[in-house]
């Protein structure tokens, strides 16, 4: 299951990047329009918006598993052994909370926007659910990442990554 995990977390790390390419495609594109007179795609701006916002939440598990997330690690560098684990299990269960509420809200933001039929309210009227499952692919995964992290913890193996490419579970 830890394999299968990690493969999801690369795969959304992989969409993360494709979204990147798309954002520049988006802006490069915009650009050239208007520099020709007269001629422009509407629209352009909120792909590129909606190409960036995909990469950000899509690479949230990645990130997560290469300890890139913000972490107070000069306390638990100066804490006691069983003070530092404490703190560990707490900041992985707040961290958990949080992302699972995230996720939730996520998903039922893209469901409403589907029912109700919402639209961007630029010129090319996008449906707004298609951006916005990007969001909730990337929460879920991170949600994912957060249980993947304590489970990991609890039976003591490791989650994150270090810089030599070993993995520590208290970095």
């Amino acid at each position: 299951m830890d394999a299968f995990a990690r493969l999801t977390y690369r795969g959304l790390l992989a969409l993360a990047c494709v979204s990147m390419i798309g954002a520049l495609t988006a802006i490069t594109l915009n650009i050239a329009t208007r520099l020709v007179d007269g001629w422009s795609i509407t629209g352009l701006d909120g792909y590129a918006g909606y190409s960036i916002a995909a990469a950000f939440f899509l690479a949230l598990p990645s990130a997560l598993m290469q300890g890139d997330h913000i972490r107070v690690s000069v306390v638990l560098q100066n804490a006691g052994p069983r003070v530092r684990l404490w703190l560990e299990y707490w900041g992985l269960s707040v961290g958990l909370a949080i992302a699972v509420y995230l996720a939730w809200f996520s998903c039922r933001l893209v469901w409403f926007s589907h029912l109700y039929h919402d639209v961007a309210p630029t010129g090319d009227a996008t449906p707004m659910w298609i951006p916005q499952v990007s969001m909730a692919l990337g929460t879920v995964g991170f949600a994912t990442a957060f249980l993947h992290a304590l489970v990991s913890r609890i039976q003591g193996r490791s989650f994150f990554k270090e810089a030599s490419g070993e993995a520590t579970p208290s970095e």
